[in-house]
């Protein structure tokens, strides 16, 4: 018999769990176990794309992704680190000055987003919408002409030229 009690201890559980970031299982394409995923990405990336960890600002090699030759941005895709799936285009890439790769739009139907009411603030997080990848947050100030900055973690990625 459900008592109000029970109801209301079962309700509480049911949003922290919700609260603190956990993802189902079984709303991605790509599942795996925690060890299967601690076998195929690097303690870093683990913690940033399973954990939603953030990595340190102007520590990855991807926020200056360019041509060793020419010195300029390459022309390819961003893909996530966790499952290969092509989620930003290099063409909407920008230098916000944050000290993370920056995007003002992803490759139509690569991420989802939801609410992350962590460090005592609401943001928009992104991540993967095949393998449910933590990749970063989406701000209201980049440029034209979304006017969003998907502010990244490069160890979230891999960069494939076209």
């Amino acid at each position: 018999m459900q008592t109000r009690r029970n109801f209301l201890l079962s309700a509480s559980a049911l949003t922290a769990f919700a609260a603190s970031g956990q993802r189902a299982l079984a709303a991605f394409e790509i599942t795996r176990s925690e060890e299967e995923w601690k076998a195929i990405l690097t303690p870093a990336q683990f913690a940033i794309l399973r954990e939603d960890e953030t990595e340190k600002p102007f520590s990855n090699s991807l926020l200056g992704e360019k041509s060793d030759l020419l010195k300029e941005a390459r022309v390819g895709n961003y893909h996530c680190a966790g499952c290969d799936l092509a989620v930003y285009p290099s063409d909407t890439k920008f230098d916000s000055g944050t000290g993370w790769p920056s995007f003002w739009a992803p490759i139509e139907g690569a991420i989802g987003t939801r609410k992350d009411n962590t460090l005592f603030t609401t943001r928009t997080e992104t991540h993967c919408r095949r393998c449910g990848g933590h990749l970063g947050h989406i701000f209201e100030d980049g440029p034209a002409p979304t006017g969003k900055r998907h502010c990244l973690n490069g160890l979230a990625m891999t960069f494939r030229p076209a």
